[in-house]
């Protein structure tokens, strides 16, 4: 047997554990899911610039600017956040991340399964954007946001009742983009309708 084919296995073992040493894939999967799970979690105001990029503060807030950063600090500081975040299905790929994450308590997007892209930023990984649901529980949204706008005070509205019915109506990607997409437009054209 040659030398050459007996030093094979021994390059390669030798590359495992050198790769291992350097930081493992599952090592960034792991700070993956401990940023998504701190950043649906946290009640501390600082975590808002620290977990999440601005893009995904004006997305998530249909603010822009500082407002969105402030909204995001004031729901920590409120614990307005999830109770807890079940996250899958996590890819990283050199700086960009994807996962598929479950918030579970909190507001209106409780139960529906969501597609979450991270940047990492100066060593720090950052929630960028939703992407989409990957599995969308359109009777829970409805039910979840009835129940927000019950505690607000609305629910005999008949805006409110306007709001709740197109939502029912709406198909995922029309939701999608109403959510995720739209940077509040959406809402203001059911608005115009409902009035």
């Amino acid at each position: 047997m040659s030398k050459r084919l007996l030093l094979l296995p021994l390059l390669l073992l030798l590359s495992a554990l050198a790769l291992a040493a350097c930081g493992s894939s599952s090592d960034e999967t792991s700070k993956v899911e401990e940023t998504i799970e701190t950043a649906a979690t946290t009640t501390d105001p600082a975590d808002c610039a620290k977990l999440q990029t601005q893009n995904f503060m004006e997305q998530t807030s249909q603010e822009a600017g500082h407002a969105a950063v402030k909204e995001c600090e004031e729901e920590a500081k409120n614990e307005e956040g999830a109770e807890s975040a079940e996250v899958s299905n996590v890819e990283v790929n050199g700086s960009n991340a994807t996962a598929e994450v479950v918030l579970v308590g909190g507001k209106s997007l409780e139960g529906q399964t969501l597609e979450i892209a991270l940047v990492k930023d100066g060593g720090q990984w950052k929630l960028n954007e939703v992407v989409k649901f990957t599995k969308f529980n359109q009777a829970k949204l409805v039910e979840s946001f009835e129940r927000e706008i019950e505690k607000a005070g609305e629910a005999s509205s008949k805006f409110a009742t306007c709001f709740i019915e197109a939502f029912k109506q709406a198909d995922q990607a029309e939701v999608e983009e109403l959510l995720f997409h739209s940077s509040g437009k959406g809402f203001e054209e059911i608005a115009k309708s409902c009035s």
